[in-house]
């Protein structure tokens, strides 16, 4: 039977993957170890106080506002939905190819962004900008434009802690590590955490079954 190549590392399909001793077994196990440590990279307290701002936001009438590239726009349209729909928090994210390509077209692709805020924003608004490495420059330039406009401003990112997108925000969250993946999926965790936490409010204190 052929050998599987995975990643430059060689796999006998016959092999145990029980075998705690092989090392793709040890590189999961790795994985998760590094994720639940990432995930302790935010306070539980700044946490909570991101949903407080989005159930103010509502409260008074507001929305909430995520935009990001690639996986990250994939994780603001996922949080969205389920902001608005479980949470009963108003909440849009701008993924329309019409309005991006519209926007990017006459205002360039760094500027889009801030021109949709500038467009469909309020002030008490809440803009949740989600960037791994925290440099992307449509990501600051909204980010920017959020804090000039009235918003509330949480900011996402990765990669070095000094990054210039964790230096606009009112609530920055920041995940300490240089992978890609790793960093999208702390992202995208923190934030589904949150909706949970609204809804297990919500819910007089109740887990959902």
């Amino acid at each position: 039977m052929p050998e599987i190549n995975l990643g430059g590392l060689p796999i006998e399909p016959t092999q145990d993957v029980n075998d705690r001793n092989h090392l793709p077994m040890r590189f999961f196990e790795s994985f998760y170890d590094e994720i639940g440590a990432r995930l302790r990279d935010a306070d539980p307290t700044l946490l909570d106080i991101i949903c407080k701002t989005f159930v103010h936001a509502q409260q008074c009438n507001r929305k909430v506002i995520l935009g990001g590239n690639g996986g990250s726009a994939m994780i603001a349209s996922h949080v969205s939905v389920d902001l608005t729909k479980a949470a009963h928090v108003r909440s849009v994210c701008f993924n329309e190819p019409d309005l991006i390509t519209c926007f990017a077209n006459d205002y360039g692709y760094e500027n889009w962004l801030a021109r949709a805020i500038e467009s469909y924003g309020d002030a008490g608004d809440v803009a949740v900008l989600i960037s791994s490495s925290g440099r992307s420059p449509n990501i600051v330039n909204a980010a920017r434009c959020a804090k000039d406009c009235g918003l509330t401003v949480v900011t996402l990112s990765g990669f070095d802690a000094a990054n210039p997108l964790r230096t606009l925000g009112d609530q920055n969250l920041w995940v300490n590590s240089r992978s890609y993946n790793l960093v999208e999926t702390v992202h995208q965790t923190w934030l589904l955490a949150c909706v949970d936490r609204i809804v297990f409010q919500l819910n007089g204190g109740e887990k959902r079954r």
